[in-house]
């Protein structure tokens, strides 16, 4: 990615290339590699916290905020536009693989099943840690398949739904959704002040939280209704988040785009450095030149007599000659 490594975002990229794209397999990869429907059938979604859980860290997650405020450009309009068309497609089959999940549950031995669930949330959460581990482990939807195999079991298997599966599959979807659409909402604010590398730590460690209830239930241990995952969520968002971090706070108008008309000021009064009158526009004001500096330009005309009369009667020019101008005609002579 031109902005976060993230590991897994950065691999789907190579793969899809447009940002709107990737958030929307970003988002949907717990669909298609069957991740959603394992963590539907271990009994993970059985409480309203882990609903949440499996919104935020599932749907939403590390990955989602890389691609939204890395990657996604545009006004924050379109960005939650973008959103709300990718949760519109994610919410119904979320819906529909959570209403399938009993029937799943009658071909599989839970106790087998719930181990390799809880392995995927491990590996998701290696993978998204560190790229180098997750080149030398299998991808989840692998891990599923040998999870299916290893508790594949078909005597139990009849054609059910359950209601609460749905309603608690549909809200974990809704919850990714709304984690989405509240880091576009934000984005403007939290470009800058988030550090994605040390909240995809984080996520990674939320992940595993996640996962040892799962992975531990035979031994009766991390076995707890209280929200550990989201508590360790909530922390690194305050270790991610840098307040005094340069953002783009400002950058608020959604309609309005870069280099647009500047908004009038607060008072309604219209700028005064240029105007239609002619002004010249604001700028360094010209120096005034020094006192004793000689004036530009050509000498204004004053009148001979004015002039003489300043200068205490001296200074009155002869004709080229040389040759007073009142010789001849004394009538003429100021003090005859």
């Amino acid at each position: 990615m031109s902005s976060s490594r993230h590991p897994v975002a950065l691999r789907l990229e190579r793969q899809v290339g447009s940002a709107t794209k990737l958030l929307a397999t970003v988002m949907a990869l717990p669909l298609v590699d069957g991740i959603f429907p394992a963590l539907v059938v271990a009994g993970v979604l059985g409480s309203a916290t882990g609903v949440v859980e499996t919104g935020i860290l599932i749907f939403g997650g590390s990955a989602t905020a890389a691609v939204i405020l890395a990657e996604m450009d545009g006004s924050r309009r379109q960005m939650v536009t973008s959103v709300l068309l990718i949760g519109a497609v994610i919410v119904p089959i979320a819906a529909v693989e959570a209403a399938l999940a009993p029937t799943l549950q009658g071909l599989l031995n839970l106790p087998i099943f719930e181990r390799f669930a809880g392995l995927v949330i491990l590996t998701i959460a290696a993978k998204t840690a560190s790229s180098e581990i997750g080149e030398y482990l299998p991808s989840p939807g692998v891990i599923i398949g040998l999870g299916l195999v290893a508790s594949f079991d078909p005597s139990g298997f009849a054609l059910e739904t359950s209601t609460e599966y749905v309603v608690n599959g549909t809200a974990a979807a809704a919850v990714g959704v709304a984690f989405a659409l509240s880091i576009a909402v934000l984005s403007p604010h939290l470009r800058g002040r988030v550090d994605i590398d040390r909240f995809r730590f984080g996520s990674a460690v939320a992940l595993g939280v996640l996962a040892l209830p799962i992975l531990l239930g035979p031994f009766d241990l991390m076995q707890t209704e209280a929200p550990v995952a989201l508590a360790v969520l909530a922390v690194t968002t305050l270790f991610a988040y840098d307040p005094e971090a340069g953002g783009q706070e400002g950058v608020t108008d959604d309609d309005t785009p870069d280099g647009g008309d500047e908004p009038a000021a607060a008072d309604g009064s219209a700028d005064t450095d240029a105007t239609d009158t002619g002004d010249e526009p604001a700028g360094d004001a010209p120096s005034e030149p020094p006192l004793d500096a000689p004036p530009e330009g050509p000498s204004p005309v004053v009148d001979d007599d004015v002039a003489v009369l300043a200068n205490g009667g001296e200074g009155r020019e002869t004709d080229d000659e040389g040759t007073d101008p009142f010789t001849d005609d004394d009538s003429r002579a100021p003090w005859l």
